[in-house]
């Protein structure tokens, strides 16, 4: 209950007279954060003797008013680094959580102070004396927290390493002199194989499907979850409200009759990030360049493979539909699903397989929609130096591509000014 009233909190659109919140969470947001609150309380009551070796503290005990305890907070933070051997990010993460629940005026845990009626003394992490100080004084001990909260992360900060590298799997295409040509390359290796759509049309499908999977990822710059959900508006029909996209938070492809093209129509707030500087306030809109058979592919992906691929399902609407089997409840792709069948098209087009002689890139890895952005971003980053103009590929700002890319850039910083200087050289 104490869970569902967090979301309630932090997801309605008005939050309930007497209370007050800075920000809220949207859907994705908050599933992420009820998995990550129930990984720690999951560790608290996992048994010490078992394979998690948990804490022991009994499933009755389990409250968020355990939360304002620095005790068990330290607690978490060494069962996870040795859990994994060292902190990362994660963990910082957990704390800037703890630290916007506990905040002064707007925290959910401060503006709560009943919590505290299930919090029981737990050896060597909660004593009576903190109970009772809490009661005593609530304010005064969500302070307390949020001071040493901050602390602890600036602690973790100092020594945090990264868990997994994101561009491991696609370090060989970003080190290429193009990267976009590189993995281009999928796509042209993903015609080479196409089935015969007479003879087997399912799998003609699910081709077509992975090229464009692929070739709107690379035109489009999209996160996974825009890609995903972008509706498709058939040519012909009228387009869905610019309105009634914004309620459903989702993009459509449509046929625009005054560029004569297919374009691409996403509003601002179906963005992670729809209050940054790109944005503006308006909507994003990009018409898909007919570039090597583009079109051709996409017209008959909508007037033919995509009724293949749903069967007798019940159309979702989206551009994007699963294969439709016996067992399929939904040909709407999620999350998993999404990811899933983007890394199966990597894994059967992407990789070079030196014994059949298949697959376009050699040293490539098995990776998700999302390192596309990856691709896009350095690549311009490469060409131009620009991280300004990386950022209009990703729909992003450039501290945000700084931060995250600027390491593809030192060496090449060097060589664009050099063809800059070498001109001199060469007209002489």
């Amino acid at each position: 209950m104490e869970m569902a009233d967090l979301i309630r909190f932090k997801t309605s659109t008005l939050t309930e007279i007497g209370y007050r919140r800075n920000g809220v969470w949207n859907e994705e947001t908050a599933s992420q954060k009820v998995e990550h609150l129930g990984l720690m309380f999951g560790a608290l009551a996992a048994s010490p003797n078992g394979v998690v070796k948990g804490r022991g503290v009994p499933l009755s005990q389990l409250t968020f008013g355990l939360l304002i305890f620095p005790g068990v907070w330290d607690w978490y933070l060494q069962w996870r680094e040795r859990r994994r051997g060292f902190f990362t990010k994660w963990e910082d993460d957990m704390l800037m959580v703890a630290m916007a629940l506990t905040r002064a005026e707007v925290g959910w845990i401060r503006q709560h102070p009943e919590l505290l009626r299930h919090v029981k003394p737990i050896e060597g992490l909660i004593t009576p004396d903190e109970i009772g100080a809490a009661h005593r004084d609530w304010d005064g001990a969500c302070e307390a927290f949020h001071r040493h909260a901050a602390n602890r992360s600036k602690e973790i900060q100092r020594v945090m390493r990264v868990h997994r590298d994101p561009f491991e799997p696609i370090m060989c295409v970003l080190e290429a002199d193009s990267p976009l040509a590189e993995y281009r390359k999928i796509t042209e290796e993903i015609l080479k194989r196409m089935p015969d759509e007479d003879r087997y049309p399912r799998a003609a499908a699910e081709a077509v499907r992975s090229f464009l999977m692929l070739r709107l990822g690379l035109h489009l710059g999209l996160r996974q979850k825009n890609l995903r959900q972008l509706l498709l508006c058939p040519r012909g029909q009228f387009p869905t409200a610019e309105r009634r996209l914004e309620d459903l938070k989702r993009g459509e492809l449509r046929w625009s009759e005054r560029e004569r093209g297919w374009e691409v129509f996403i509003p601002s707030n179906a963005f992670k990030n729809s209050g940054s500087s790109f944005f503006g306030q308006k909507p994003f809109r990009l018409v898909l360049p007919d570039l090597l058979d583009l079109y051709t592919y996409l017209n008959a992906y909508i007037d033919r493979h995509r009724k293949v691929l749903l069967g007798r399902a019940p159309d979702p609407g989206t551009l994007f539909v699963k294969t439709v089997k016996t067992t399929s409840v939904d040909a709407a792709y999620n999350q998993t699903t999404f990811y899933e069948a983007w890394r199966l098209a990597i894994q059967r087009y992407g990789i070079y397989n030196p014994y059949t002689g298949r697959g376009a890139i050699k040293g490539l890895l098995p990776h998700g929609p999302h390192n596309v952005r990856d691709v896009l971003a350095t690549h311009i980053l490469k060409q131009t130096g620009s991280y300004e103009q990386a950022s209009y590929a990703i729909q992003d700002t450039p501290d945000v591509v700084q931060q995250h890319y600027g390491r593809f850039l030192p060496q090449d910083k060097a060589a664009l000014a050099a063809r800059i200087l070498n001109q001199v050289w060469e007209a002489a």
